[in-house]
């Protein structure tokens, strides 16, 4: 593999290429591992290259040969190789070196005891990624026969040849590294500035806020002061005046009913003054229903049994507009005042609480209100118990018949 071999000029302590014995070849029978020197002269450039480092193979070679400063690696390899071709000091050290770096495959290869089953395990041991011992210790084992050397020794060879494209490649990639490096170191330069701008700009906007932080704090200590203060002042005025909080509660409460008894005196002074108004519609629709009639069928008849209400105001919830002179005739005809909500068709639902209030007796003509007013006036006249009679027909005759049935007792 070496292209030339080492000249006279570069061979250390007078030693020339002719003076140099060839390796002699050892029987593969027997368990005796050949020697360094044993080997064949093929065998020396990859054990030479691949086994052993560059400064560990210059170390040995300078310690047995003297210094070798001036040559250039190229010079030291062949050097080295030209003395592995006999037994001499540096071939002895080379051989030691080699026994010590690779004790373990050694171990590993001596339970071998075929050629095949050698070449079998190079194979498996060269598919990883150190077989530099693996090399080693095949090329040196008692059953490694002339054949398999040779197959070790090109496989080697090709390796050799595939390391150095794939370390160019790495080169080549390396040098491209390189550049991307110088790239991304002049970005992070630009990107550390920026960030170093940013830091001092967020610096400085944190120190903003923590004086504003401080003066806010102030501000709440003052605050609470004041505040404590004010409840100081507070606690005094109650113990000096107690059952304050009471009296202020029921003042409260006091202010809310007299709004809501106003309220509710507008509303019953509305709802009057609405029944007065009707009362005079009333009054008017009569006068003219008895000067369009005889004599004799001006004075309604009641039925015998229909009490005498006694000035009571009786209040009609619903019913057609048409019919209320009729109803306010035969209710003041028996004595009573007479009151009318028409249940929220027309007249405001909000009078009719108000209205409700005012009467004494109510009559509901169920067929003729809305959903709403009925519950609140049978609502209201149980609340108050108050008597309240249903009426599903708006006639006349069934009006007569509900007063027939008013008890009076319980009024």
């Amino acid at each position: 593999m070496c292209q030339r071999q080492a000249t006279p000029d570069v061979l250390p302590l007078g030693l020339t290429a002719t003076e140099q014995p060839l390796a002699v070849p050892v029987p593969s029978s027997g368990s005796r591992r050949r020697r360094l020197w044993e080997l064949d002269g093929h065998a020396y450039c990859p054990v030479v290259g691949v086994c052993l480092p560059l400064p560990q193979l210059r170390r040995l070679a300078e310690k047995a040969l003297g210094k070798l400063g001036h040559y250039s690696d190229y010079e030291v390899h062949c050097t080295v190789v030209t003395e592995c071709r006999r037994r001499s000091p540096l071939s002895e050290s080379l051989h030691k070196e080699l026994e010590t770096r690779y004790a373990l495959v050694l171990r590993a290869a001596q339970q071998l005891k075929s050629t095949e089953a050698l070449g079998v395990w190079w194979n498996d041991c060269r598919a990883g990624a150190d077989w530099a011992g693996a090399l080693w210790a095949a090329l040196t084992h008692p059953r490694c026969d002339a054949e398999l050397e040779q197959r070790i020794l090109g496989e080697v060879h090709m390796m050799q040849h595939q390391v150095g494209m794939a370390t160019r490649a790495d080169l080549s990639r390396l040098e491209t590294l390189y550049e991307e490096n110088a790239i991304l170191a002049r970005e992070l330069a630009g990107a550390q500035e920026r960030s170093q701008q940013q830091t001092s700009h967020y610096s400085a906007r944190l120190e903003q806020q923590q004086a504003e932080t401080l003066r806010l704090r102030a501000e709440l200590v003052q605050t609470q002061t004041r505040l404590h203060q004010q409840d100081e002042t507070l606690a005094q005025l109650q113990a000096s005046a107690p059952g304050l909080a009471v009296r202020l509660e029921l003042a409260q409460q006091n202010r809310l009913q007299e709004e809501e008894l106003q309220a509710r005196k507008r509303l019953l002074q509305q709802a009057r003054l609405e029944a007065q108004q009707q009362r005079q519609r009333a009054e008017t629709l009569q006068a003219r229903l008895q000067a369009n009639r005889p004599e004799s069928t001006t004075q309604p008849t009641l039925p015998a049994a229909a009490p005498d209400l006694d000035k009571r105001s009786v209040l009609c919830v619903g019913g057609r507009t048409a019919s209320v002179p009729i109803y306010r005739q035969v209710i003041e005809h028996t004595g009573a005042r007479f009151l009318h909500h028409d249940g929220g068709a027309e007249d405001n639902s909000n009078l009719l609480d108000a209205t409700l209030a005012a009467a004494d007796l109510v009559i509901c003509q169920s067929g003729c209100i809305s959903h709403n007013a009925y519950w609140r006036v049978k609502d209201h006249c149980k609340r108050t118990g108050k008597q309240c009679v249903f009426i599903e027909t708006p006639s006349r005759t069934a009006l007569e018949r509900a007063l027939s049935e008013i008890d009076l007792t319980g009024n």
